[in-house]
């Protein structure tokens, strides 16, 4: 099977499952819902099936490659293969998915995004769009066509703006235009820089593949600046501060569902597009500008924390939360060394099953309530342990706890980050408290204490939603305890990206040759 297309029929998979559902009619609810669910699973099927053609041993190449003509006189082609970092993201996309289907299951029934009256959304569009996006998801982290990328890239806004301002809540067509004006920011920065590349670049009927373009020198000052037109995009998408600000506006006002789209698999494009494109492509550039992205992230790690502690909606809480967790994921990445880029990528995956068991148990919680405000809830897990249980251990795995799978990747960076930018590791450190803070307040505000009134016939989690949960917290604890298995995947395709960025880890000061030196 080493000809067969893998990361085109993941692709091609969610799309027929999403012309499928929508194809069934309106009355037809359960049926769209059931045929998005299955093309999920067949879609993560397919790409577990292609672990078996990957050569982890071998994962600083890209494999799985299908290379086309596509555009032959601009030099673009279609493109697709994947080294360990974007196997890892295309798994971590087909992983979530059915999950976040299944969470999804009553979105439209119950709470404050149920849709009634003649301008509600329907759930064949609902279940369509989220396999749209889950076919561009995976196109992204697959691309190796800058082109093809930046298409990809924008393209994708498209299921993500329809499914904030047409299933949202209250302020759902805010949230949703903000959304859109800032990515499109970015995206038309990056087509700047795309189109750039056509006039600087090799050119050629290949003028956009990858493995192409990282031998080519497109000169100090001209890098800079296609370095900046892509970083910016990316930071937009990550989101980085000081470009944070629609995430917050946009996951309060998406369903729980598609706040875990948002934030644990489309957001992980800016920070992957980082890995991918900036360093192999501008080496000198990202080495140029990393001591000031450095600072971006800790700013972002500290304010997002900050901010989340004195949240009063609980979903903004995790959104800001996300702002921070994504400044540790940008920080591993430009101290540009093996432990904190290797890290960096651990945290993608990581983060989006923390992310996605607080947002889901959260949003199951507000789906009885209807509300969002923390002060709504108190002494609920006198009525509904098990939801209290399951939203306590999701909010440990945000904080770090040692044994749950984002404290080996937040250690990881932060040792990255010691080995060459020592004071900015004191200040990441600062970020973990911080996180120990918004996390047990959330916690202890709403879970422990007396019923507060409106609470006191809360059911417990149900068998659908307890679906839902075990998986992710089974990854949480299984990846706590091990996670070689992902980590050999990813650190050849590391050891690639610091070869071309010509960076290796500082080495260590020993005492006696301290000592030594001093002397001298």
């Amino acid at each position: 099977m080493e000809d067969f297309p893998f990361m085109t029929v993941a692709m091609c998979v969610p799309l027929a499952g999403a012309a499928l559902a929508g194809l069934t009619q309106r009355s037809q609810a359960e049926l769209a819902r059931r045929i998005a669910l299955v093309a999920s699973l067949v879609t993560l099927g397919v790409v577990l099936l292609a672990a078996t053609e990957f050569n982890s041993d071998n994962g600083s190449t890209y494999q799985l490659v299908e290379n086309h003509n596509w555009i032959s006189s601009f030099g673009v082609s279609y493109a697709l293969g994947v080294d360990g970092i974007g196997y890892v993201m295309v798994l971590l996309t087909a992983v979530l998915m059915p999950i976040i289907l299944l969470a999804s299951w009553r979105d439209l029934d119950e709470g404050e995004h149920a849709q009634t009256g003649p301008g509600g959304g329907t759930t064949q569009l609902y279940v369509s769009m989220m396999l749209v996006l889950e076919a561009m998801s995976i196109g992204q982290f697959a691309a190796l066509d800058v082109f093809l990328f930046y298409v990809l890239f924008e393209a994708m806004l498209i299921p993500m703006y329809i499914l904030i301002g047409r299933f949202g809540g209250p302020q759902r067509q805010y949230a949703a235009v903000k959304f859109l004006l800032y990515n499109l920011l970015g995206g038309l920065l990056m087509l700047v820089a795309v189109v750039w590349i056509n006039f600087a670049g090799p050119g050629g009927e290949k003028a956009y593949y990858l493995p192409n373009l990282v031998q080519y020198d497109f000169g100090t000052d001209t890098a800079r600046w296609l370095f900046l037109g892509f970083f910016v995009a990316f930071a937009i998408k990550a989101p980085l501060w000081p470009f944070h600000t629609w995430l917050p506006d946009a996951m309060a006002e998406a369903t729980p569902s598609n706040g875990v789209l948002l934030s644990g698999i489309l957001d992980k494009v800016g920070v992957f597009g980082m890995l991918h494109l900036c360093l192999p492509l501008f080496p000198e550039a990202a080495r140029h500008f990393a001591p000031a992205i450095v600072v971006l992230a800790l700013i972002s790690i500290l304010y997002g924390a900050m901010v989340a502690i004195g949240q009063t909606d609980l979903k903004r809480l995790i959104a800001y939360a996300s702002v921070s967790h994504f400044g540790f994921i940008v920080l591993g990445i430009f101290v540009m060394t093996s432990q904190g880029q290797s890290g960096a990528t651990l945290y993608m995956v990581n983060h989006g099953f923390a992310t996605a068991g607080l947002l889901l148990i959260a949003g199951f919680m507000m789906s009885r309530r209807g509300s969002r405000l923390i002060s709504s809830y108190g002494g609920v897990q006198k009525v509904a342990p098990v939801l209290a249980g399951s939203f306590l251990f999701a909010g440990l795995a945000n904080l770090s706890l040692p044994g749950l799978s984002p404290f080996i990747s937040e250690f990881m960076v932060l040792i990255g980050t010691f080995t060459r930018y020592p004071i900015a590791g004191y200040f990441a450190v600062a970020g973990v408290l911080l996180a120990a803070l918004y996390v047990l307040i959330a916690y202890q505000r709403t879970m422990t204490g007396e019923l507060t009134e409106g609470n006191e016939d809360t059911p417990d989690l149900k068998t659908r939603e307890l679906l839902v949960v075990t998986p992710v917290i089974a990854v949480i604890l299984a990846l706590g305890f091990f996670p070689k298995p992902l980590l050999d995947v990813i650190d050849p395709a590391v050891e690639r990206t610091l070869t071309q960025v010509e960076r290796t880890d500082p080495r260590p000061e020993h005492p006696v040759q301290v000592a030594a030196e001093e002397k001298k």
